[in-house]
């Protein structure tokens, strides 16, 4: 099946196997036949899509993502605003099909694609897959804010030598990555509450395309912290992991989930699926919640509002009544 690439936005692939098409709108056109055929083959009734192609260059907010009206107007007149992972997102919706992105592009994190989830009763989440480095800043951060302990700086840096390193080895798209890892930080030490302790965190993100390591990522963290009287100390994080092997039951779960939602009728952005994302959806106006041990209970309670079971509060009063 060919995809919808342009290498305008992925700089350091070169796709062959691609489709043509008059313009973005024919390309979404194309790509809703591809689902449909998809479906009639495999006799499935229900189809959940989940982006984990490559990171997109980043891309500042555009006009066109206001309205739906202006964002299918772009796509009749190949804009440069609307990358492929929009373009698929837009044939996943507009075909009633839930859509999850597991790469930090904006893709669905617009005005217009929020509106075109409503009114096509599809639930969406993301964005960018949280397996690795990400996911140990979300165990370890909110554990220091919970002991009050200070911190001073957080320098992370990454080797990995898989498609996914090499993509990001291109400075256009490790910014729309750099600009996923470094947001997770802020909201779990809230320094506007605790200025003494996390108002000065300096942060600072790298990722090295190192081919040896294949699909093998290494992350390192040093974080300064300080404690009782200012006295400093440090913490030392070397993770070894395997990049594929952390990823692929996020989007195994993400698809179990979503069907799920979509069953449920909900519809739009959901918050609940926070857990599994570096960089979480949310409604306007509302900060992302980035402690893992928050977004857990968002998940279980979420699971537990649907079977129509109480929620877990932990006060735990009931045992001393």
């Amino acid at each position: 099946m060919k995809a919808v690439f342009n290498d305008y936005y992925v700089k350091r692939l070169h796709g062959t196997h691609i489709k043509s098409g008059k313009n973005k709108m024919d390309l979404a056109e194309q790509l809703k036949q591809d689902i449909a055929a998809f479906k009639k083959e495999h006799h499935l009734s229900r189809v959940v899509v989940v982006w984990c192609a490559s990171t997109e260059i980043y891309q500042e907010h555009d006009p066109v993502y206001e309205s739906v009206e202006a964002l299918e107007k772009a796509m009749r007149e190949d804009h440069i605003a609307i990358p492929p992972s929009m373009i698929y997102a837009y044939a996943a919706i507009t075909s009633g099909i839930p859509f999850a992105n597991g790469a930090p592009n904006i893709t669905i994190d617009i005005p217009a694609m929020i509106e075109l989830a409503k009114r096509h009763n599809v639930p969406v989440c993301g964005k960018d897959f949280k397996s690795g480095q990400t996911f140990m800043k979300t165990l370890i951060a909110p554990g220091l804010k919970a002991k009050q302990i200070g911190v001073s700086g957080w320098f992370s840096t990454n080797i990995l030598g898989n498609r996914d390193g090499e993509v990001l080895d291109d400075p256009e798209s490790f910014k729309s990555k750099e600009v996923s890892k470094l947001s997770v930080l802020d909201t779990i030490f809230q320094p506007e509450h605790n200025p003494d302790l996390y108002s000065n965190v300096y942060h600072k993100v790298r990722i090295n395309y190192y081919p040896p390591r294949g699909d093998n990522k290494e992350s390192w963290d040093n974080i300064d912290i300080f404690g009782w009287l200012g006295y400093p100390m440090q913490i030392k994080v070397n993770f070894l992991c395997r990049d594929s092997i952390l990823a692929a039951p996020i989007a195994l779960d993400l698809a179990l989930l979503l069907d799920l939602a979509h069953r449920a009728h909900m519809k739009g952005i959901q918050e609940w699926l926070s857990f599994f994302f570096k960089s979480p959806m949310t409604a306007p106006g509302l900060y992302p919640e980035h402690d893992v041990f928050i977004q857990l209970m968002k998940l279980k309670n979420t699971l537990r509002h649907l079977r129509g079971e109480e929620l877990i509060t932990h006060l735990g009063l009931e045992y001393y009544d």
